[in-house]
Formats: structure tokens, sequence, C-alpha cells
């Protein structure tokens, strides 16, 4: 019997909150390097069953950026030590295919599989800011360049996770035989971006390899996501955009030949949960007024990709082009901006509490009630959950929102596996040596 379709749940962990006010919040324990907090939320979740945990990452900082941006632990570190702190989430981590190679990618992945017993996963991203190249004494490629680069860099990635056949450490001290030489596959790749020889010096991970997660919306990040992704994260304002993408995304899986129900869509969704309506609007309210233009404006220039300091703030957003910078961000706050008839303030505000995605606000039923919808009505798979503080925003989501989706048969109650491909239900791949 097929089981049923159940939503999938990731905590997308922020220290400071996903409100770029939330960390001043009565209740607030700020600070993505506060290694206590973030330790006790991945637990939260784990104990909520929830398929995963993701850290976000940048490679530049600035006192203009959200706070979480502005000092945080390298990603793979931290999952190393949740890793050791916790049992069955899965553990997921951005990691740029720009500013990286792909054998130390590679390696760092492989072995947080084995140190978490299978519960890996990368989120695989181009890195759009073009500052980022001043860290890193290269220039910046443009949006289609960094996707031709991205889609060598996976292929690359994914041939050294094939390194060796799962039966190729025998460890036979009769034979003395540690290694199978027979079961080793090098890789030897020689492409336009990479030369890689291979094998690894790991053997073949749990999972065989660990998830890929991809979070660009643009087409290029699309077709990405559609050959290669387990999972995709989206930023989608509204019901019909989300509907809309995730068609647009299933096909473009099928057209390479795989399965659409083998990739999980994830839409970004920032819950701010109250005992009525308009109880939640007031606690949104509240971080909105902590949140001065001067805090929001640089981060909606950093996503719109352009300046607006010479525009009216209480006017229409202007029509601009399309940055290469954060092109499907753009697009969709350009949209919104157009379809709600918001001013640049307004825009702003919006921007500085959910970053352009879906926010949610009433009470735990409300909140139950958006996502079964968008769960039925094709416009998701799952949500990566936001709060907008910690660790009062995800306390309340787990406290009132995942029962009342447990009692709706819409999420589980225990974990039916331990690892993450067990969480979502896809295959593990087979060693294409065999």
């Amino acid at each position: 019997m097929t089981a049923p379709r159940r939503i999938h749940l990731g905590l997308f962990l922020q220290g400071a909150g996903h409100h770029v006010s939330g960390w001043r919040h009565a209740d607030a324990e700020a600070g993505s390097e506060n290694f206590d907090l973030l330790r006790r939320m991945v637990k939260a979740a784990e104990a909520a069953k929830f398929d995963m945990v993701f850290l976000a990452d940048g490679l530049t900082s600035g006192v203009d950026a959200h706070p979480s941006m502005i000092a945080r632990f390298e990603p793979l570190t931290l999952l190393g030590a949740l890793a050791m702190v916790t049992e069955r989430i899965g553990l997921a981590a951005t990691a740029s295919t720009t500013y990286g190679e792909p054998y130390h990618l590679a390696r760092a992945f492989a072995s947080i599989d084995h140190l978490s017993q299978g519960r890996a996963a990368w989120n695989v991203v181009t890195t759009s800011y073009a500052r980022t190249a001043n860290n890193f004494s290269k220039s910046h490629p443009e949006h289609d360049a960094r996707y031709a680069i991205a889609e060598e860099f996976v292929d690359v990635v994914r041939g050294l996770w094939d390194s060796w056949s799962d039966d190729a450490f025998p460890k036979d001290k009769e034979r003395g035989v540690y290694a199978d030489p027979a079961k080793v596959r090098v890789l030897d790749h020689a492409g336009t971006y990479y030369s890689v020889k291979g094998p690894l010096n790991i053997p073949r991970s749990p999972q065989g390899h660990p998830v890929l997660i991809q979070a660009g919306s643009s087409g290029p990040g699309q077709d990405l996501a559609a050959r290669a992704a387990d999972i995709v994260f989206t930023a989608q304002a509204s019901l019909t955009e989300a509907q809309a993408f995730y068609r647009s995304l299933k096909q473009r899986v099928a057209g390479f030949g795989r399965d659409p129900n083998s990739v999980a869509v994830m839409p970004g969704f920032l819950p701010v949960v109250g005992r009525s309506l308009k109880e939640a609007s007031e606690r949104l309210s509240e971080l909105d007024r902590w949140s001065p233009i001067e805090r929001a404006m640089p981060l909606l220039e950093e996503r719109i990709g352009h300046s607006l300091s010479g525009y009216d703030l209480d006017g229409p957003l202007p029509d601009l082009p399309i940055s290469d910078q954060l092109r499907s961000r753009a697009e969709l706050l350009t949209e919104l901006a157009r379809r709600e008839g918001l001013t640049i303030r307004q825009l702003a505000l919006r921007v500085a509490a959910g970053r352009g995605h879906h926010i949610v606000l009433g009470t735990a039923s409300d909140i139950a009630d958006r996502m079964q919808e968008w769960f039925e009505t094709g416009a998701a798979d799952g949500f990566n959950v936001m709060p907008p503080y910690f660790p009062g925003g995800l306390d309340a989501f787990v406290a009132e929102v995942v029962p009342i989706l447990q009692e709706r048969g819409l999420f589980r109650t225990e974990y039916e596996g331990t690892t993450l491909r067990d969480h979502l239900g896809i295959a593990r791949p087979d060693w294409p040596g065999a």
C-alpha cells in the first residue's frame, strides 16, 4: 500500500530570527553565534518530528545586512556539532559552487553524512552577490555562467560520492585486505570548469549521496533543480504564484526523465501565531515598529539590485531592469509591489519581515488551514518554517500548529526511518559502478 502523502517540514534556523527586528523582541535570545540557542531549537524541531533543519550562509558581512547575516558560524562546522547532539533530524546547509571546490565540498558533506549516520543535505547555491568576489581573489561570473559552473560542479560532486562501492572496505584481517581495489571508481573528470581525478578519500556515505537542495527560482535555477535536486526551496508570496511555480518545476523534473513526486517543493513560510488574527497582527506590527525605514531599505535595495535613494518612499516602486544579482527575488518583489499596490516604504517593511517569503498571521488553526490549502492545491509539498524570532516563534509553532497538522493526518507523529532520505521518502542511489 502506498504511504499517505504528508507535509515535509524544515526549520530555517537563523539565531537572530527571520524578521529583521526579531532579535529585539523581549523574549528573543538573539545570536546566530549562540550555539546553546541553536542546539535547543534543533532539538525542539527534532522532538516535533521535523524532516530537517536548514542553515543558510553568506560569504560577506556588513552592518547594514540582516542581523543573522552579519556574524554566524561556518555552516558545515555547525552541522558537525549538531550531528553530535541529535539523532534523527536531517541536517542541511548551504555551500557555494562559485566560491568553492568540488573535492573539498564532496568530502565535507560525505563526512557529515557519516557523522550523522545519514542525515546530511547540501543546499546548492551559486552565490548572487558580486561583492563576494572581493573575499576570494577572483571575478564574479554573470548569472547564467554561475549556473553553468554549478551544473558541472554538482556533477563532479556526485561522481566523487560514487568513488567507492558500498562494500569496498571489507577490512578482512585474515586476508589482509582493508580496501578492495576492484570496488573503486576513479572519476577522472575533465570538463569546461573543473579537472578532478578522484577518487574521494572517504567511503561511500550512508545515504549514498547526501540529499541535494536547490533554491534558485530563475529559469537556469529551476533547470538545475529539475535535473539534480531532491528538495527545492523557493520564495512565493501568494497561493497563485506558488501553484504556478510548482507546476513549472514539476514539469521540468519530468522533462529530465525523473519522477516529479521524487522532488519536494518547500516554500519559505513565516508564521506569526496568536490567540486571534488581531493578536497575531499586533505581534507583527510590534516587530515592524522596531524596523526603521533606514534599516529596511538596504535589505530591499539588495534584493531589487538597485538603489532607490532618489525615489519617493511613499510612491510606487519604479520600473527598473531586473537585476542579474538576485533575479528571481527581484522579479518576485516587483510582482508583489504591483499586485498589492505597495509603496516603496511598504515593500521595504515587507522585505524586513520575511524577505519576500509568505507571511501568515492568525490562530494556530488559521495557520494550519493555510498550510493544508497550499499542500492540497498543488502549491507545496512542505514548508521551510521561518520563525520571526527565537525561541518563542518556534515554540509557538511547535506547541500549537504541529499538533493540528498531526491530528489532521497531514504530518508524522513519529519518524518512520533514520535517514533524511527516509523522511523524504526518496530512494538511495545505487552505485553506478555495479
